[in-house]
């Protein structure tokens, strides 16, 4: 059955596209995609581009998943930045490893902004974000992360703020200082992800939604076979990540889903946004487990924080979230909070996302931690590559260990929380 958007700000706001009908009986393509979310629709786009044939098709709505769900920030952090530089190294060698690492900071950064200029994507692309210390023993960090921005070129899109400075960005006493980055942005996620599905249709990509996968046939030309009829393809892409179910036995134990919740509250007066948010960028804190905000276009403050790594259902979101909006602006105590929602982001245990193959025509991508919006756009086109030739950097991610934990979901997710209540419980101490 065929679910409909949650009641969130992105669904509320989202702009109205023409039907991506259910798929009508058998068909054929050269790639068939499982997954209506930024990954599944980035390839799709990318493959559109280059003249391929493709049919992707969505349990329930384009964007219904993480992809309509999440914070909206489009930023350069890799939380599994080490893992990648040790893992990529083994193929690239250090200093190549380091050069490929550095451009995926950036990578979905260009390709959304020249996606969102070229087909005139209406989604309230903005620049501008802060990456807030928590505590002093944070900032060693953001000083590196300056100084190799600086190194890289990057000198006048990143100030190091200290002390009060960071109140000229966010109206908050809470942070002892914070890196300002003007070269990453925040998003309408869903509106972005419908202008590129229609930008998909209008190059010939053939997008259906409620229609459900529920095996594949391999072969020299697999079959999905889905409850509305079968695709057979050149080659398949899984692009689900938390939320499908398929080749579960070979994928078990690499990905695990984490519950995000977000709110979204009553319109600000303008004065009160400006004092909130004075410069109208993306916001999150240097804790494990953070805060991240934003203004929306309407002015509401769009918050999200305490991820639940047990994969379980976050019940009362706005009950749960508030105390922590309060903390961080007294000035909006008690303010309404009318939409709250939450969605399933997929965790891998070292951070690097899994990108790889179930045989030499069936391809996988999923895994991105929490920082799927430019990543997302980075896999697609990398995933574009691999499904009509090779592609180097797919070859690279392939080759990256990927730690499995030899036991099914629920205690591989209580492992999970385990480990993220350790980090809680240690930066509690300010």
């Amino acid at each position: 059955m065929t679910e409909s958007y949650p009641q969130s700000y992105y669904a509320g706001s989202r702009h109205e596209t023409a039907p991506f009908a259910p798929l009508d009986g058998d068909t054929q393509a050269d790639v068939a995609i499982i997954g209506g979310g930024f990954t599944g629709v980035a390839t799709a786009l990318e493959l559109a581009e280059r003249g391929v044939s493709v049919v992707l098709v969505e349990a329930n709505r384009i964007g219904w998943g993480a992809t309509g769900r999440n914070g909206g920030q489009i930023t350069g952090s890799l939380s599994g930045d080490a893992a990648m530089l040790r893992e990529f190294s083994k193929v690239l060698g250090p200093e190549a490893a380091e050069r490929f690492v550095w451009d995926l900071r950036w990578r979905g950064h260009d390709i959304i902004r020249a996606r969102v200029a070229r087909y005139g994507i209406d989604c309230d692309l903005k620049d501008g974000h802060l990456h807030a210390a928590w505590k002093a023993s944070h900032l060693p960090e953001l000083e590196a992360m300056h100084r190799l921005a600086c190194t890289r070129g990057m000198e006048d899109q990143v100030t190091l703020l200290r002390g009060e400075e960071v109140q000229q960005a966010v109206g908050c006493d809470l942070y002892v200082g914070g890196l300002l980055n003007r070269r990453n942005m925040h998003v309408h996620s869903l509106n972005l992800c419908l202008g590129e599905a229609e930008a998909a249709r209008s190059l010939g990509a053939r997008l259906h939604e409620g229609t459900r996968a529920l095996d594949i046939e391999e072969g020299d030309s697999p079959v999905v076979i889905t409850d509305r009829g079968r695709i057979r393809a050149g080659r398949v892409l899984l692009a689900g990540n938390a939320y499908h179910r398929l080749a579960g036995r070979r994928l078990a134990g690499l990905l695990f889903p984490a519950t995000l919740g977000v709110v979204a509250t009553d319109p600000l007066p303008e004065a009160l946004a400006r004092q909130v948010i004075p410069m109208d960028i993306g916001v999150y804190d240097t804790r494990f487990v953070l805060d991240y905000y934003r203004l929306t276009a309407d002015r509401r403050l769009l918050f999200g924080g305490g991820t639940n790594y047990t994969g379980r259902d976050l019940g009362d979101v706005a009950g749960q979230l508030r105390p922590a909006i309060e903390r961080t602006f007294p000035a909006l105590r008690g303010i309404g909070i009318p939409l709250a929602w939450q969605g399933t982001a997929g965790i891998t245990l070292n951070r690097i996302p899994q990108l790889g193959t179930l045989s030499n025509r069936i391809f996988y991508a999923q895994g991105y931690s929490g920082h799927g919006i430019a990543t997302t756009h980075i896999v697609g086109e990398i995933m574009a590559q691999a499904l009509t030739g090779r592609s180097r950097d797919f070859e690279v991610f392939s080759k990256a260990h990927q730690w499995r934990l030899p036991v099914g979901r629920r205690m591989g997710n209580l492992m999970l929380a385990l480990g993220m209540w350790y980090f809680q419980k240690r930066e509690a101490w300010r």
